[in-house]
C-alpha cells in the first residue's frame, strides 16, 4: 500500500493505492474520491475516477497516470463535460467517437427482413460451436489485418484467455453453401438488447447480407415483444453508420474515448 499527500489546491487529500488498479483518495479521515485502472478482455487499460471535488479528480488522475505505463484509455459521455475536461487537463486526448444508435425492431420501419438469394439465417442459439469459432478467428484477423480490432466496439465480458466468443448462444450467424458467412452478436443485459457486433467476411460483403442479419434480429426481438435495440458505431465506420441509418436507427448518445499515448 502505497500513500501520498498532496498539499496543492483544495481539499489537499492522501491518495492510498490499495492494490494493482485501485486507489483512494482520503481528507481527513473520509472517502473523498476513487480510481481505478481496469483492463478489458482485449488488453486496453481503461481508467475511471470518482470525485466529488475537481482538485480531488485531478490528484487522483494524477497518481493513476504516474503509476501506470502507456497506453491508457478511457471513455466519457460527451455530454459530460465536466469529466472531459478532467482528463483533458489530465493528458489525454480524444482518439474517437462511438455514436449509440437506437434501432426500431417494426420491419415497417427498418424495411424488408431478408438475406440475398442462397444465404439462410441461422438464428441465435442454434449456431455451430466449431464453424463459429472459425468465422469468428477469419474476421478478426481481416479486421485487424485493415483498420485494427481496436475500432470495433468495445468488448466488456469477462473471458477465458483465447476466448473470443464467450457464449456461442448470442450468436446468429448467416449461412452460404454450407460456410458460415457472417454474425451478429446481441446481448441482454437489462431492458434494451445491445447488439454487440455485426461483421460479414471480406468476400461476401457488399452483398447486403449484413443488413439481411440485422433485420432479421431485430424482427427476432420483434416477436419477442422488444420495441428497440441498441449498438455503438465508430463515427469513422461510414458502412456501419449507412447500414443502421438504413434500418431507421436514430443516434441517441455519444461518448468520446480518450488516449494517452505516452510520455
Amino acid at each position: 500500500m502505497d500513500t501520498l499527500r498532496f498539499t496543492a489546491g483544495e481539499p489537499a487529500v492522501n491518495i492510498t493505492r490499495l492494490g494493482p488498479g485501485l486507489w483512494q483518495a482520503l481528507d481527513d479521515g473520509r472517502v473523498a474520491g476513487r480510481g481505478e485502472a481496469t483492463t478489458r478482455p482485449d488488453g486496453r487499460v481503461f481508467l475511471s475516477v470518482d470525485a466529488w471535488h475537481r482538485s480531488v479528480f485531478d490528484q487522483l488522475a494524477r497518481e493513476m497516470l504516474a503509476a501506470l505505463p502507456d497506453p491508457v484509455h478511457t471513455v466519457v459521455d460527451e455530454t459530460d463535460r465536466e469529466l472531459l475536461d478532467g482528463w483533458q487537463r489530465a493528458g489525454l486526448t480524444v482518439r474517437r467517437r462511438e455514436w449509440e444508435y437506437v434501432a426500431p425492431t417494426d420491419p415497417q420501419v427498418t424495411g424488408p427482413v431478408g438475406l440475398p438469394s442462397g444465404v439462410a439465417f441461422v438464428p441465435a442459439g442454434s449456431a455451430d460451436e466449431g464453424p463459429l469459432r472459425e468465422l469468428d478467428r477469419v474476421i478478426r484477423a481481416e479486421v485487424e489485418a485493415t483498420v485494427g480490432w481496436s475500432e470495433m466496439p468495445a468488448e466488456v465480458l469477462p473471458r477465458a484467455a483465447g476466448d473470443t466468443i464467450v457464449d456461442p448462444s448470442k450468436y446468429a450467424v448467416a449461412v452460404e453453401e454450407g460456410e458460415y458467412v457472417g454474425l451478429v452478436r446481441v446481448v441482454q443485459v437489462t431492458r434494451l438488447p445491445r447488439i454487440g457486433l455485426i461483421a460479414v467476411r471480406a468476400d461476401r460483403r457488399r452483398r447486403g447480407i449484413a443488413r439481411g442479419l440485422l433485420t432479421h434480429t431485430l424482427d427476432v426481438l420483434r416477436q419477442a415483444g422488444i420495441p428497440t435495440a441498441s449498438a455503438e458505431v465508430n463515427e469513422a465506420n461510414a458502412a456501419a453508420t449507412a447500414l443502421f441509418e438504413g434500418i431507421g436507427a436514430r443516434r441517441a448518445n455519444s461518448a468520446v474515448e480518450l488516449m494517452r499515448h505516452g510520455r
